[in-house]
């Protein structure tokens, strides 16, 4: 064994074998893969290593398309062939119109990118699939490319291909530690030895938190017992002349694909199981969890119903093993939070079908520092704090039974909560609150007509529709108020705060006592990494001179690494979160300075505190900082209070509200205006995969002033010209609105991709956000949107119809 490597991957089975493969693509082959037993021996030996296109986001369809096409490529190969039966075509079952909904939107996100699935009836499903009944059935949705690998096989080709590029693989080397050095390296520390390297990866399966602990991390992954049996053969299957296509049911929770002449059935019972929560016994390797059928009796009788054939069918050997889970049931690949040089890829719940994506775009990470597409979806820094491995199984035991139940938009399920919760969420509830979670904290998505007032959630507009337009009016016409926790805001200090962030962000960064700005950084790419608002604040009692960085709530772990690791030795700059000890109240809407005015000391005027000013201030008898900022388009306030004076400020300005009618107000009323007012959301409209003259975001970009992070890229990519602009588009229906990863079409081809959209209350609009061709981005052009299936006329619109001129915001 070597005793230096450029990257050392720790773990043997896809997830790891497929980073190794993958770096080598990319051109690094001084690379290392260390195995603690043999390769594939934990979770991916005993996979059931179905292969599917399917996905609910562009990265997810892109990555398995990669997988899909590696695996092919594998399965050609004349010295090392893998078994792959590609192409037996699969069904997802439904048995509801939503279901149905979500299959039709999930057709139109794979259709912008390539991929081809079709939506079918009941009949049809039964021709396809001739063992199953249509009882109970409304239809599905048909991936003609699903099929299943061999586990084996395919790993040992990807370790076989690595190291014929270069890499090294060390199987029974025990890891035992990680030591992480003054300049970031690291020393692998094995039972054969030490080996020195730049970065290491943590690709351990369900041992991952052993690996993470050696580096002082506790991932949020979590194990289930899973269990599949295989049948004795099935004459129907023989009769069928062609194999019989992979079959996955959100009714019955269970699937199943052709194994020989019989058939691998898998179950999501709801009596389902944790695994290894108090560790796992180091000698627990090419093994399995005891059979336990007696926990899947509910759903093998729903599989009966469905196929009927099985009640005439032997078992022939029954699988119970391991597989991971992440609280989203998403895997997590990228960056590990708060450390550098390090990586993970764990937590692959379907690692066979995907693991040859996540190991791609992994690899481009390490490389490149960014991947082709955004993988914010995928990232590890998409949980923070709260991410517990006891909340995760909880999530995992939620997940898993509703393993094949999408989430619909707006669900928020009810397992792991409340998890971060305010001083006001009770009371907040108890005025008839619905609340949603937005990185585990509960937040406001809309008041309540009724107490007993019930969503039907789907991919229409539904009963919350009227809810959401009676919350815009009442913010547009006299003052609205509502609670957002969680908001991302660190405070940075020091001699070289202003330099720094200048550096940071590709446009003007405001340096003036007082005042507010809202700015971009990109990477190093010259792409988009974040946005923020920055304010600056005078020194008094509270503190120094000081700049308060506010961003997305999700965005927490992400920009502090990204802050943290552009900070130079020479820089005098502290970075101090506060996101976990101060939540903003808004008040919004052209009575909310009189609300202000009446709650707190001193002149708010708009002469004395203008848009975009920051001052510190008393809301009562609670110390706040206010900040005339506005998501909504109206005149809005936010007033960032310490979670300690949180409810003495709420009750200061609902007494001052009383005489001003003012009214709570949720995140779904503020999704909307923010549409109608020309406002993005990150990692919905601002991702990593466009500039910010893609996006649309000219104004906040200054090419004439010093360096700053990604200039050199942005320059060339401005050279170049856009390969894409962001409109916003008017819909031509009032039945639902287009979803995030919805197609959109110019003469009889897809020309873009929706990013985001709601309804317009204000305007009576149905808008959208869209990324299309630069040449179809002129306002007035028609396009077409896929609006859950169905092609709907719209047009590109001038961005924020209400109020162009910004003059509510200024009032």
């Amino acid at each position: 064994m070597r005793d230096q490597a450029r990257v050392v991957v720790i773990g043997g089975g896809i997830a790891g074998c497929s980073a190794l493969y993958h770096l080598t693509q990319e051109g690094w082959t001084d690379v290392m893969l260390i195995e603690r037993d043999e390769l594939t021996s934990g979770t991916t030996w005993h996979s059931a290593a179905q292969v599917t296109n399917f996905g609910m986001t562009q990265t997810m369809v892109g990555l398995k398309t990669h997988s899909i096409n590696l695996y092919k490529e594998l399965r050609d190969d004349p010295e090392y062939p893998v078994g792959y039966n590609y192409g037996d075509g699969g069904i997802r079952l439904a048995n509801t119109a939503e279901q149905m909904d979500g299959y039709r939107h999930f057709a139109s996100v794979a259709a912008g990118m390539g991929v081809e699935f079709e939506v079918i009836d009941a009949e049809e499903c039964a021709r396809r699939h001739p063992l199953i009944s249509t009882d109970n059935l409304l239809g599905g949705l048909w991936d003609p490319t699903d099929g299943h690998i061999d586990p084996a096989q395919l790993c040992q080709a990807l370790a076989r291909r690595a190291r014929l590029a270069g890499a090294e693989v060390n199987r029974h080397t025990p890891v035992t530690g990680l030591t992480q050095h003054a300049d970031s390296t690291w020393t692998v520390h094995t039972e054969k030895g030490d080996v020195k390297c730049e970065i290491v990866v943590n690709a351990g399966g369900y041992r991952c938190n052993e690996i993470g602990a050696m580096m002082g991390v506790q991932h949020p992954v979590a194990s289930m017992e899973h269990q599949y049996f295989l049948t004795e053969d099935i004459p129907a299957i023989a009769e069928a002349g062609h194999r019989i296509p992979l079959l996955r049911c959100p009714i019955s929770d269970y699937y199943s694909r052709q194994e020989k002449g019989g058939l691998l059935l898998g179950f999501y019972e709801q009596d389902c199981r944790t695994w290894g929560m108090d560790g796992i016994d180091p000698h627990f390797t090419n093994a399995l969890c005891p059979d336990d059928l007696e926990r899947v009796t509910d759903v093998l009788e729903g599989a009966f119903e469905r196929m009927p054939a099985l009640m005439e069918t032997g078992i022939r050997e029954i699988v119970n093993g391991p597989i991971t889970y992440t609280i989203d049931g998403a895997p997590l690949v990228g960056p590990i939070p708060g450390k550098r040089n390090a990586y993970c890829i764990i937590g692959l719940r379907a690692g066979l079908g995907e693991g040859g994506g996540h190991g791609w775009l992994l690899a481009q990470q390490i490389v490149h520092g960014e991947a082709q597409y955004d993988t914010w979806v995928i990232d590890p820094r998409r949980f923070t704090g709260h991410a517990t491995v006891e909340l995760t199984a909880l999530k995992a035991i939620e997940d898993y039974q509703n393993e094949f139940r999408f989430h619909f938009p707006h669900e928020h399920r009810p397992a792991g909560r409340p998890m971060k919760t305010t001083p006001l969420t009770t009371v907040l509830v108890a005025e008839g609150a619905e609340m949603g979670t937005v990185n585990g904290w509960e937040r406001v998505d809309y008041i309540k007509p009724t107490p007993d007032f019930k969503e039907t959630l789907g991919f229409r507009f539904n009963e919350v529709h009227d809810v959401v337009a009676a919350e815009v009016k009442a913010v547009s016409t006299g003052v609205g108020m509502t609670e957002v926790s969680g908001f991302n805001r660190f405070e940075l200090t020091g001699h070289d705060v202003h330099s720094f962030l200048d550096r940071m962000f590709c446009g003007t960064v405001t340096k003036r006592a007082g005042r507010v700005g809202l700015g971009y950084l990109l990477n190093d790419h010259g792409l988009l990494k974040g946005e923020a608002t920055v304010a600056n604040l005078p020194a008094s009692d509270r503190g120094p001179e000081r700049v308060w960085y506010g961003s997305a709530a999700a965005s927490e772990f992400h920009d502090m690494d990204w802050l943290q690791s552009h900070l130079r030795a020479d820089e005098d700059v502290t970075i101090t979160s506060l996101t976990n000890s101060q939540t903003i109240l808004v008040l919004a809407g052209p009575k909310a300075r009189d609300v202000l005015a009446a709650a707190s000391r001193g002149d708010w005027s708009r002469e004395a505190f203008p848009w975009l000013s920051v001052r510190e201030t008393h809301i009562g008898i609670a110390p706040a900082t206010v900040l005339g900022v506005s998501f909504s388009g109206e005149l809005a306030y936010e007033i960032h209070v310490p979670n300690e004076n949180l409810h003495a400020a709420y009750a200061a300005l609902r007494k001052a509200g009383q005489a001003h009618d003012l009214r709570l107000f949720g995140a779904r009323a503020v999704d909307s205006m923010r549409v109608e007012k020309g406002f993005l959301h990150w990692k919905a409209d601002i991702l990593t995969e466009f500039d910010p003259f893609e996006t649309a975001l000219d104004r906040f970009v200054k090419l004439d002033k010093g360096d700053f992070i990604g200039k050199a890229a942005l320059l060339k990519r401005v050279k170049d010209g856009p390969q894409v602009k962001l409109v916003t588009l008017a819909i031509d229906t009032e039945d639902a609105p287009a979803h995030g990863g919805a197609s959109v079409w110019y003469d009889g081809a897809i020309v873009g991709t929706v990013t985001s959209g709601d309804w317009g209350h204000r305007t009576g609009l149905n808008l959208a956000y869209a990324f299309v061709n630069p040449d179809l981005a002129q306002v007035d052009t028609a396009l077409t949107v896929d609006v859950i299936g169905a092609p709907v006329s719209a047009r590109v619109i001038a961005t924020g119809p209400y109020d162009p001129s910004y003059a509510r915001m200024r009032a």
